[in-house]
């Protein structure tokens, strides 16, 4: 990983995001990119569809890139990055300033970075849940997904959500620079693997390839979900890795699904990727 995407805002949960990202960019010899997102001020309609953009809007007040920047700049400098305007080789905080809505930035920004970074929403349809969403559907890049609330680092010991989907497996790829310095690798399946894809024994053959040792841990299927949380739980882990919306993401949000519940119950960290 090179670079790392987050978008700021002036606020707690941000600067707890910024934290993670720099720490994370010690680890792994990256960048990181702060961007601040704000909509035009002279358009009334955006092309955000969600409830949540009047709220965005309301409080994308003239202060706030300038508090935005702030925070970015004293976080940068407490882990000792150099903030710039310009992406270089070296590893350096750099800060961007945009318009227009999440979809559209995180469309044109979120493809050519290696990780986005963002806070877990307080609820549905709120600011956070426009940018999680813009950032996981248009992007096509792993984004993490943190608690608001502090928590301890990640990466030391990471469990896989396996489901024998492709996009779990773009996810498991995107995220092995993690998987190879984690101390604890655990293979999470629920219930029997009877889909069309590879096993978790094969999964734990690839990761050899890396030099990544795993474990495996099956539950029973019924309560996937729960299941799911439960034995990360029970494995320690601070970090869950998995594929976001196998089905339809309407779908999903209506009648509920695996990506919806880790996004609003599970509390521990989670990097979700969907292509």
């Amino acid at each position: 990983m090179r670079d790392i995407l987050v978008p700021v805002a002036d606020r707690p949960e941000c600067a707890r995001s910024l934290q993670t990202a720099f720490d994370l960019g010690r680890k792994l010899g990256a960048s990181v990119t702060g961007c601040h997102m704000r909509p035009h001020r002279y358009s009334k309609v955006t092309l955000s569809p969600e409830f949540a953009d009047a709220d965005w809007r309301r409080k994308s007040t003239k202060a706030a890139p300038a508090a935005a920047r702030t925070l970015f700049r004293a976080v940068a400098e407490k882990n000792g990055f150099k903030v710039t305007r310009r992406s270089s080789i070296a590893q350096t905080a750099v800060w961007l300033e945009k318009v227009g809505s999440p979809e559209r930035l995180m469309a044109i920004f979120g493809p050519v970075t290696d990780l986005i970074v963002v806070s877990r929403p307080g609820k549905s349809g709120n600011v956070a849940d426009m940018f999680l969403r813009a950032a996981l559907i248009e992007s096509g890049r792993p984004v993490l997904v943190l608690p608001q609330s502090k928590h301890k680092p990640i990466g030391r010991r990471i469990c896989i959500a396996w489901n024998q989907s492709a996009d779990a497996a773009r996810a498991v790829t995107a995220a092995m620079p993690l998987l190879c310095e984690a101390e604890d690798v655990t293979i999470i399946t629920c219930g029997p693997e009877d889909k069309a894809g590879p096993k978790a024994t094969h999964l734990g053959a690839y990761l050899r390839n890396w030099g990544v040792h795993s474990t495996h841990r099956t539950t029973r299927g019924r309560d996937v979900e729960a299941e799911l949380v439960a034995a990360a739980k029970e494995a320690g882990a601070d970090l869950l890795i998995g594929g976001a919306y196998s089905r339809s993401r309407w779908r999903e949000k209506i009648f509920g699904g695996t990506t919806e519940y880790l996004v609003r119950t599970a509390k521990l960290p989670i990097l979700l990727l969907h292509c």
